[in-house]
């Protein structure tokens, strides 16, 4: 039986379109229409009310751990999914080649909340402790990559954390290993980068264009930035080839001042994403809305925040029914407020923002149904 829907009275906001406009969204079928298609439907219309909320493509975060059963990360896909708002979430690297049919279904089969997979090139992702990259026996090979990518359509590219101790004596080896993966599947990397070795000078020439940099405003030593403030040759030759910069807020790689340095310095875009698990759900990431806050407060606009964790995060993953609002699209929608309240915003290095408004959640739509309300 055929549904229709007309979400009235809300301010929506179009990462494809500049500027907020007071107008209806309408929905045939789970699929985005125009209002004036669903009115010529006849009388059974549903009409949901949005006065005062912001409406926007579902909201999609990049970096997530949802791997309840095999790691110690996970946390409930839908806890950090729509009931925050956010319609698609992507885990990034629990699993790996030879524990993915589990996180397949007991999370990606069981949520309400889309979930897709950043595949670690570790056969057995974080599922046998966080140094997965340290014996070269553990990696997948092309053959298994292959094989699972071509059977899998929820696996979306590639993780490989670069931190010394996950690499341990490995080096850039296993980013080595990640570039041939990823050039055989023609996918991209997402690149978990930290504390050295390896460093950076070694790290981004490895990186093509639709390669994710996570945890990229970080505040440890030897980060993207030198001591001016200004990008390593290396980070900004990166940019260019189309490398996206991503936040993965995380509980220590998210830093306040790295980013108003780069905000003072670049333009360039990037992805809001949260790197959300259990041990830090409630301190300091909290969300995605609460992550978007973040930046509010350090200067960003809305419709940049809005786009970061829409269009721009679709794109990074190559997601063409999500992070729009083009008709005939899947009618995944993420309707929120900006609240009153005073909060303070704390990020990984334990500096304290103290923000006046907060973005929050008001209703979550997925495929156009409403399957959260605040």
């Amino acid at each position: 039986m055929s549904s229709y829907t007309i979400i009235q009275n809300g301010f929506v906001i179009d990462p494809e379109k500049s500027g907020i406009e007071q107008k209806e969204i309408g929905i045939i079928d789970g699929k985005l229409a125009d209002s004036k298609d669903v009115l010529a439907q006849g009388p059974n219309i549903e009409y949901i009310d949005a006065e005062g909320a912001c409406i926007a493509p579902g909201f999609i975060d990049l970096h997530v751990h949802v791997f309840k059963d095999a790691t110690t990360l996970g946390i409930a896909a839908d806890l950090v999914g729509i009931m925050q708002g956010v319609t698609t979430i992507v885990d990034a690297g629990s699993s790996g080649y030879a524990n993915y049919q589990l996180l397949k279904e007991t999370v990606i089969e069981q949520s309400e909340t889309e979930v897709l997979a950043f595949l670690n090139i570790a056969k057995d992702g974080l599922g046998a402790g966080l140094s997965e990259l340290a014996d070269p026996k553990s990696l997948m090979s092309i053959e298994e990559a292959k094989e699972i990518f071509a059977n899998e359509p929820q696996i979306v590219g590639l993780k490989a954390r670069m931190s010394g101790s996950v690499v341990k004596e490995q080096g850039i080896a296993p980013l080595e290993h990640a570039r041939q993966l990823a050039d055989a599947l023609q996918k991209p990397i997402m690149v978990h980068i930290g504390n050295p070795p390896p460093y950076l000078n070694e790290v981004f020439p490895l990186l093509e264009q639709g390669d994710v940099v996570t945890h990229a405003f970080h505040g440890k030593k030897n980060g993207i930035l030198n001591e001016e403030g200004y990008l390593l040759d290396s980070a900004a030759e990166a940019l260019q080839r189309g490398v996206l910069f991503d936040v993965g807020h995380g509980t220590s790689s998210f830093s306040y001042q790295t980013l108003r340095k780069f905000k003072e310095n670049y333009t360039e875009p990037f992805s809001i994403s949260t790197d959300i698990y259990l041990n830090n759900y409630d301190n300091p990431v909290g969300s995605l809305m609460l992550t978007m806050t973040k930046l509010l407060e350090l200067g960003f606009t809305l419709e940049e925040v809005v786009r970061a964790v829409t269009i721009r995060a679709a794109q990074a993953i190559s997601l063409t029914e999500q992070g729009t609002l083009r008709h005939g699209t899947r009618a995944d929608l993420t309707l929120f407020t900006l609240q009153d309240k005073v909060t303070n915003l704390v990020d990984s290095e334990g500096v304290v923002l103290v923000a006046n408004r907060v973005l929050q959640p008001k209703m979550t739509v997925r495929n156009g149904r409403v399957v959260f309300r605040q």
